[in-house]
């Protein structure tokens, strides 16, 4: 149903460059997936079978669905929207400041019937909450979207972003306060990697 809505909308405007149906589900979806799991690697019913058992007590529910997360220039919807159906639990929060693109991810979660998602069409320098994770993949002005990123995560929180192995010196200079750890290769990509830090 997402890959349909996206397919429809971007006949009428530029949502993404890849038009490719099999490949919008590879490089799309495929990376947005894997961000997902290294972030949530126990949230996905699939991987965590405990997660449906009634024997499972509040807390642990409660405890498991405290995260919040950010996609900053959110677009059409990668790879917040993946995550958010990888684990649906989480608060996740769009950030788009085009009006019409705002008006397509509203659309997505209206059909998938997606629970706890908030769509924000603002510039996100005028916004003041902070998030648990903030993520974003293929935005213009890399440097700035860091700084900006960084501005949104709260204490201990992490930032995961997908990024090209070239553009590896530029996260670790822009945010030295941020730990990060290693990057990791995507999957089936030549220099396309995940990097994932904590803020201190």
């Amino acid at each position: 149903m997402y890959i349909d809505i996206l397919l429809r909308w971007n006949a009428r405007i530029n949502l993404t460059a890849i038009r490719d149906e099999e490949e919008i589900v590879t490089r799309h979806f495929g990376e947005s997936f894997f961000v997902a799991r290294h972030l949530f690697p126990d949230r996905n019913r699939e991987t965590n079978p405990r997660r449906n058992s009634p024997a499972i007590s509040a807390h642990s529910a409660l405890k498991e669905s405290d995260d919040s997360v950010a996609d900053l220039g959110s677009g059409a919807g990668f790879p917040g929207l993946p995550i958010k159906l990888w684990a649906p639990d989480i608060a996740l929060t769009l950030i788009e400041s085009n009006h019409k693109k705002a008006t397509f991810l509203r659309e997505v979660v209206r059909a998938l019937t997606l629970t706890e998602v908030d769509i924000m069409n603002v510039r996100a320098e005028t916004i003041t909450l902070t998030f648990d994770v903030v993520t974003f993949r293929a935005i213009e002005g890399f440097a700035d979207a860091l700084r900006v990123a960084r501005t949104l995560l709260a204490s201990a929180g992490r930032l995961a972003i997908l990024i090209s192995s070239s553009q590896l010196p530029t996260a670790q200079s822009t945010l030295p306060d941020i730990i990060w750890s290693g990057p990791i290769p995507i999957p089936n990509s030549q220099s396309r990697q995940l990097l994932v830090g904590r803020s201190s």
